[in-house]
């Protein structure tokens, strides 16, 4: 299901005029900083914001061209707030029961104990509301929304008011959502971890208009975006588990440009993980080098070079097609002579393994 989109909305002195398509599988996260239209965006694809100009399709569906627009009750959309929301008075089950209404039995696709499974919240379903922890209740409300059988979930920075150990509970049951669920998930965040943990498609969004669209790990490396240009800039690369060195603690996962090593996972083999790897926890050599206690070395390209204030360059590589950035001083880029489709080494210093 491909959802297009197109809003111009005025709030005071804001304009939202953004425009963009949303993949019909996986997590699209809308990323920026606060006051730039995120979540204006998700509440007027919900329906819950006027918009007297704008057009959305939803697969086949159009819900809003030309004045005509389909009430919020009868989209399809399963919609969790950054508070859960519950119904205080009833327990969790009465919580699911209500969700579940929402949605006409000739329309349910995601049966209520699948979503019970999914949030892990089968020990809670007799408690009430109220005696939930933060992190409780945000999983029973990603559950209800869940049960309402929606075409598309909208979750609007549903982690910003948990504290970290409350964070660190629910993004495993985010991340098993985007390996079950068959629909769209547009996904609200400032946060980069968040984004980069669960997000497969990347929507920045700036002054309320849309600046970049697509894939998370060619986002994230453009050059040309503010992303790759701050002391936190990265890459995300997928990689899969091939093997357990157990004689040194390490887990080898494999990718299309070599093969990473890391300190230990109990990992399946086979299994999909996600990498980040820091611009500047890269260096560059032109020979592979030895006697070095980097374990992370793989032959690349140099694909584009970009100043990064006085000192230092910013060189975007491939990896056997896979991006990545290294932030190095301009006197290293000099001496190495570095330039477009130059053969180099690229040393990780430091991985870190996201799931």
């Amino acid at each position: 299901m491909t959802i297009e989109a197109r809003f111009r909305i005025e709030k005071g002195e804001f304009l939202l005029d953004a425009e963009l398509d949303i993949p019909e599988k996986g997590v699209s996260a809308v990323f920026g900083p606060s006051g730039c239209g995120k979540t204006t965006l998700l509440r007027a694809i919900a329906g819950l914001e006027p918009c007297a100009d704008g057009f959305l399709r939803v697969g086949d569906q159009v819900w809003q061209q030309d004045g005509f627009t389909v009430p919020t009750h009868r989209r399809a959309v399963g919609y969790v707030f950054q508070e859960p929301s519950l119904f205080a008075h009833l327990d969790v089950r009465r919580n699911l029961e209500y969700g579940l209404k929402r949605a006409p039995v000739s329309e349910r696709r995601i049966p209520m104990e699948r979503a019970v499974a999914l949030l892990g919240i089968e020990p809670l379903l007799d408690r009430q509301a109220d005696q939930l922890s933060g992190g409780e209740r945000q999983r029973v409300a990603i559950a209800r929304a869940l049960a309402m059988s929606p075409g598309i979930l909208l979750m609007d920075e549903p982690l910003s008011a948990l504290d970290a150990a409350r964070k660190q509970e629910i993004l495993p049951y985010l991340e098993s959502l985007n390996e079950a669920l068959d629909i769209p998930v547009l996904y609200v965040s400032h946060s980069p971890d968040e984004v980069a943990r669960l997000a497969d498609h990347l929507i920045l969004l700036e002054e309320g208009r849309v600046t970049a669209t697509g894939a998370i790990d060619e986002i994230l490396t453009r050059l040309d975006l503010p992303l790759a240009h701050g002391s936190e800039a990265e890459a995300l690369i997928k990689a899969t588990v091939a093997g357990h060195d157990e004689a040194y603690h390490l887990t080898h996962l494999d990718f299309a440009g070599g093969r990473f090593t890391v300190t230990h996972k109990p990992l399946p083999i086979g299994h999909s993980v996600r990498l980040r790897v820091a611009a500047k926890d890269v260096s560059l050599t032109l020979e592979r080098q030895s006697g070095t206690s980097i374990l992370n070395i793989f032959p690349a390209t140099v694909g584009e070079l970009m100043p990064v204030g006085s000192a230092q360059v910013m060189v975007r590589l491939m990896t056997g097609g896979v991006p990545m950035l290294a932030r190095i001083t301009r006197k290293s880029a000099a001496v190495l002579d570095l330039k477009p489709g130059a053969p180099v080494y690229a040393q990780a210093k430091s991985v870190a393994l996201l799931s």
